[in-house]
């Protein structure tokens, strides 16, 4: 929006990869990482050996997603920032400011900092920790720290890589070094007391800059577990949704909420009805705007409801070309090739990943076995449907022959009806609506099958189907 205003904009991002390893995550060896808690994230070996280091394993694949997003930042590296010396004219400001930075944080906590407390973090250069060393002094000229760390080593260094400043003092000295004027942040750190009402003084009087325009947003939540939070290992990543949902949905999501509003996401069926929502607001005139700003590259409708392709894919047995030749079959004909084998693509993984068990199916090649159990009158619904099946029936035509069927039987539930229906082509009681189901999978070959299904005769103690003689 600011650049629509012709504002000069520059979206500098800081990964914190000069933050300590907390503690072993469960995807960790606790052999290997046990003994790095506490070192910084970006001297901590890469847990697939394919990248420089534990920072870098999931700092590039996010900054790929967010270039997939069409989010365009100027990456920097926190360790980098920090061992360039850029950061230390700020680590002296602090330094030497240390007794008002613990008056601030005492009034506007509440809390009283600790006998000793230093807002720099020295990085052992025994241990390699950055959460066990204690500053003993500093020199301004010399640009030096000394420390005594845990585990018994003490020595000076450099300010320049020999540690970092503590959260609250490291973001508003971020502000003055890089002269931020808008920064978004999360409610955690929007709350009173919290680390933008500590860091305004702290800029304004520590380092003598103004404090960026606050923009505090509420997280997104994911179905039955909560706000994502990387703390309680509540997370699912970008990347990880980016495999199941395309780029210019997930940005209309984002953009379509007000950032104080909080933001649900369930990657279960709602998000096949948030992938039909984006589709259609192609085709009309509602939410202009919100369109406009979710647009990402390879972005577009494949003009198919997303989940009737996700029907079709499983119909295909995910095959692209029997998938579009199912589509073509019935009404989609003018459908952009690279455009459907994309959304197969994501249906295929909302498929694997979250679909729920109800959506899952496959066509058997053969009748099921499941099918030589039914009863002689549902076998016996079978055969009159099959004989009032013509291929050029639609959907409509369709679920009108079943129930036109099912009143021959009226003893029958129409539930065990249409379980037989289903029986005989996937081998479980249910699948998707009938009519349109039969009508995709072709009515000449759904008539073969309940014919077949019904000519079953009961298996045999200890045998299988017996066809009928």
């Amino acid at each position: 929006m600011l650049k629509e205003r012709g504002a000069d904009v520059a979206f500098d991002y800081i990964a914190d990869n000069f933050d300590p390893l907390r503690h072993v995550y469960p995807f960790l060896d606790e052999k290997i990482y046990a003994p790095l808690v506490g070192r910084p994230l970006s001297e901590i070996p890469c847990p697939c050996g394919e990248h420089p280091s534990y920072s870098e394993h999931f700092l590039q694949p996010f900054l790929r997603t967010l270039e997939e997003l069409e989010i365009r930042v100027t990456p920097f590296r926190a360790d980098e920032i920090y061992k360039s010396g850029r950061m230390n004219p700020q680590i002296i400001a602090s330094l030497e400011g240390t007794e008002r930075i613990g008056a601030i944080l005492q009034e506007h906590t509440g809390r009283r900092v600790e006998e000793g407390w230093s807002p720099f973090n020295p990085l052992c250069e025994a241990c390699g920790r950055i959460t066990k060393a204690r500053l003993t002094g500093f020199s301004a000229a010399q640009e030096t720290v000394s420390y005594a760390c845990e585990c018994g080593f003490a020595g000076a260094r450099p300010m320049a890589g020999g540690g970092k400043l503590t959260w609250r003092i490291d973001w508003p000295a971020r502000w003055n070094l890089f002269g931020v004027t808008v920064e978004p942040f999360g409610k955690d750190h929007a709350s009173r007391g919290g680390s933008y009402d500590t860091g305004v003084p702290i800029v304004r009087e520590i380092f003598r800059g103004e404090p960026p325009f606050p923009i505090a947003y509420e997280w997104i939540s994911l179905k039955g577990r909560g706000d994502m939070s990387s703390s309680k290992g509540n997370v699912l990543s970008i990347a990880r949704m980016l495999e199941v949902v395309p780029p210019e949905v997930l940005r209309y999501l984002i953009v379509r909420t007000r950032p104080q509003r909080s933001i649900p996401f369930d990657p279960g069926l709602p998000l096949l009805a948030l992938v039909d929502e984006y589709d259609d607001l192609q085709s009309s005139t509602r939410d202009e705007r919100s369109l406009s700003l979710s647009r990402a590259s390879g972005g577009g409708s494949v003009g198919v409801p997303f989940r009737h392709l996700v029907n079709v894919v499983q119909i295909a047995g995910g095959d692209e070309a029997e998938t579009a030749r199912v589509l073509s079959r019935n009404g989609y004909t003018e459908i952009d090739p690279a455009t459907l084998s994309r959304r197969i693509a994501y249906s295929k993984q909302w498929l694997a990943a979250f679909a729920p068990e109800e959506m899952r199916f496959s066509v058997r090649p053969e009748v099921p076995v499941e099918a030589a159990a039914l009863d002689p009158e549902r076998k016996a619904f079978l055969a009159d449907l099959a004989g009032r099946l013509t291929e050029s029936m639609d959907a409509e035509a369709v679920h009108k022959a079943v129930y036109a069927s099912a009143a021959q039987f009226p003893s029958a539930r129409p539930a065990e009806l249409f379980e037989a229906i289903y029986l005989s082509l996937l081998g479980q009681p249910r699948g998707p609506r009938a009519g349109w189901f039969l009508t995709l999978l072709g009515l000449d070959f759904c008539a073969r099958r309940f014919r077949e299904a019904a000519a079953l005769q009961a298996p045999a103690p200890g045998g299988g189907p017996v066809p009928s003689s």
